[in-house]
């Protein structure tokens, strides 16, 4: 079996006979980066597909969203030999916590602020993650507090800067306020939960609230049988974009950390202008390109080693003494 399944945990490395450890410690080093991106991305895609769904009741439509992934993901946990594991009641206050901010009322505040001023200023104001995410474990070293300014110019200069009054602003900033929500309360629950465990609790516990939110808002009305078209819309969001995408981040967030994982949220509009572009919406604009150029930069300069002293001299095993002897 090339998969080491911990208990609390979701990490698991290749062990392949005569891989060198120098191989085994690159692979180690490169999957949260990987990891982060790819989930950031996918993140992005779900701009792509909105128009599939965008006839049909949000809050419902988002509720049978996370039963699906809900479903997958528990399914995923079960043939991993994952058992459940039951929360004690801090973690069980911090799951609700992160299920109703980072998930059900994240899209409340997304939907209310697009419906005030439309996607250009929550995109825009949603673009600032990295650098709120940077400055949440107190003061970051200045080469990373500029590698998220440089990735919030760049998802500012690919999304615009929009407009709309100071309703549509609040709605925003709901909106950012649960996005960090999404990364920071999951941080005390991974190291026992595990990634897997993470992202199908949250999305079992999101059901509930937005079937709540759905009678609230649109009564009888909130569910009815989806078309093909939005059936199709729909699974989208529930595989790739929830069960797929919450797991990679998740899983790469305690790796990477907060302020460094954050930078990747930059990559959101670049998954939207790649979907775009691929479904037939048009080519990228010269603002959109140069966002996207700005935004690998910064994750770029994000990533880089911080500079250290030289290295001294390596000895080699066969140069090297043995311990209690002399030559």
């Amino acid at each position: 079996m090339l998969t080491d399944w911990t208990e609390g945990e979701s990490h698991w490395l290749p062990s392949i006979p005569g891989m060198s450890d120098a191989v085994i410690t690159r692979t180690s080093l490169l999957r949260g980066p990987g990891q982060a991106a790819g989930a950031m991305f996918l993140v992005g895609t779900l701009a792509g597909v909105s128009g599939l769904i965008q006839d049909y009741p949000v809050h419902g439509g988002q509720a049978l969203r996370y039963l699906l992934a809900a479903a997958i993901l528990l399914a995923a946990a079960r043939l991993a030999g994952l058992r459940f594991l039951r929360p004690a009641p801090r973690e069980a206050a911090l799951l609700v916590a992160l299920s109703l901010t980072g998930l059900a009322l994240f899209n409340v505040c997304v939907i209310e602020a697009t419906r005030h001023a439309g996607p250009a200023l929550v995109g825009t104001v949603l673009g600032t993650v990295p650098l709120v995410l940077a400055l949440s474990g107190g003061r970051p070293s200045p080469r990373l507090a500029g590698a998220a300014a440089v990735v919030v110019a760049g998802a500012t200069v690919a999304t615009g800067l929009g407009g709309g009054g100071p309703v549509a602003l609040l709605w925003s900033l709901g909106a950012l306020a649960c996005e960090v929500c999404f990364s920071l309360l999951a941080l005390p629950l991974l190291p026992r939960f595990g990634a897997l465990r993470v992202s199908a609790y949250t999305a079992v516990l999101a059901v509930p609230l937005l079937g709540v939110f759905g009678l609230v808002a649109d009564g009888a009305a909130a569910l009815r049988v989806p078309t093909p078209a939005e059936a199709a819309g729909l699974g989208y969001q529930a595989v790739v974009v929830t069960a797929v995408a919450f797991f990679l981040w998740y899983d790469a967030l305690p790796r990477l950390g907060a302020q460094t994982a954050g930078l990747f949220a930059g990559l959101i509009p670049v998954g939207a202008m790649v979907t775009g572009a691929a479904l037939g919406f048009g080519a990228p604009s010269a603002a959109e390109l140069a966002g996207a150029a700005l935004v690998v930069t910064g994750i770029a300069v994000g990533l880089a080693p911080s500079p250290g002293p030289a290295p001294g001299p390596v000895v080699s095993p066969v140069e090297r003494p043995a311990a209690g002897r002399t030559l």
